[in-house]
């Protein structure tokens, strides 16, 4: 009786005080607005390109850091849309900014591309409703 005591009391201490919300159901404050700042839409660039995020209405948390109203910026570069009931992808698609940052300098290859900002919350699943910016389309001459 004393093992199950003791085991039913090892299993309580190690539960989350609340339980975490479930895939897709991180709340975002509603009016949040998610933008690129820099470059513009239709803008020709050379490389490096540095691509500034614009985050209003929520502020900017690390990953794995759960605080109500925040999220942190995932960049997509030539893709759709992912899941948004699950992680965002981490691949050269789909760029992962779990450190709070803001901005980016990157290469991309001549020609055209896409980008377009989704906020993730602390295990990078997009909020409900998700936060993402309107895509826009670069030129790298």
């Amino acid at each position: 009786m004393r093992t199950l005591v003791l085991a039913a009391l090892l299993a309580a201490a190690t539960l989350p005080a609340t339980a975490p919300a479930r895939a897709g159901e991180t709340p975002a404050p509603e009016g949040a607005r998610l933008y690129i700042i820099a470059p513009a839409d239709g803008a020709v660039v050379t490389n490096p390109v540095t691509v500034q995020f614009g985050l209003s209405g929520m502020g900017v948390a690390p990953a794995g850091v759960e605080k109500a109203g925040t999220g942190h910026h995932h960049l997509l570069i030539d893709a759709a849309v992912p899941d948004l009931d699950a992680p965002v992808p981490s691949d050269d698609n789909h760029r992962h900014f779990g450190g709070g940052q803001t901005e980016v300098t990157l290469r991309l290859t001549p020609g055209q591309h896409t980008l377009q900002l989704l906020l993730g919350d602390q295990n990078h699943i997009p909020h409900k409703p998700p936060v993402m910016s309107r895509r826009i389309t670069v030129t790298v001459k």
